[in-house]
């Protein structure tokens, strides 16, 4: 079966295009350095990393999985996720980590959250670790291209929540770190707003994670 829908669609690079793989060799390259320490121009309060820049390979890699349902780039993107946590990482806590939330239309309409795919991968790659989707966004929240920082911050205040089950439903251990994980970070107000959400519930983040910074 495998071989016969290679026929009818064959497989493509989503970086580069090349055919008969979904991510090459050489475009994982572009995800194989250590994470860089980023300063988003709305500050969350906690370090911000991300893997890459938003550009190239990476760029449309993100994009494929969020608009044209590459849902098997979670993948790559999640082991690159996983090896960044590694470094940054206290190994002898356990790790949580937390994805940003998406819009529930937008998770519909890709057929999931991209984000929530590689963090899934992320983890399982990871001694001690788990995914707590403990956020979500409210109606309301427009999609954020082509908003500026200050109307970003202005769409997501008060509408991302932390979202049942409790906290003490889902068992946090208390001396965890906490990681909020997102695609990309462009000016951090959803980043701001997370943290936000987060420690008004009693879950305190350790830092930020993102495949790319724009």
């Amino acid at each position: 079966m495998g071989e016969l829908f290679e026929l009818i669609l064959p497989r493509t690079c989503c970086g580069c295009g090349m055919s008969g793989t979904s991510w090459c060799a050489d475009c994982a390259d572009a995800l194989s350095g250590p994470p860089i320490r980023v300063r988003p121009r709305a500050d969350p309060g906690v370090p911000c990393w991300a893997l890459t820049t938003y550009s190239g390979p990476v760029r449309r890699a993100v994009l494929a999985a969020k608009e044209q349902h590459r849902r098997e780039l979670a993948t790559p993107l999640g082991i690159a996720a996983a090896r960044g946590l590694d470094l940054l990482r206290d190994s002898g806590r356990p790790l949580v980590l937390v994805p940003a939330p998406s819009r529930r239309g937008a998770a519909r309409r890709r057929g999931g959250d991209p984000v929530v795919r590689a963090a899934g991968v992320a983890a399982s790659w990871l001694p001690d670790c788990r995914v707590v989707r403990l956020l979500r966004s409210t109606p309301g929240v427009r999609d954020s291209v082509g908003l500026s920082r200050d109307d970003r911050e202005h769409n997501l205040r008060g509408r991302i929540i932390v979202a049942p089950p409790s906290r003490s439903s889902v068992r946090i251990p208390a001396n965890a770190e906490v990681v909020l994980m997102d695609d990309v970070l462009t000016t951090g107000a959803t980043a701001c707003a997370s943290v936000r959400a987060l420690a008004g519930a009693g879950v305190p983040v350790r830092a930020l994670l993102v495949t790319c910074r724009a």
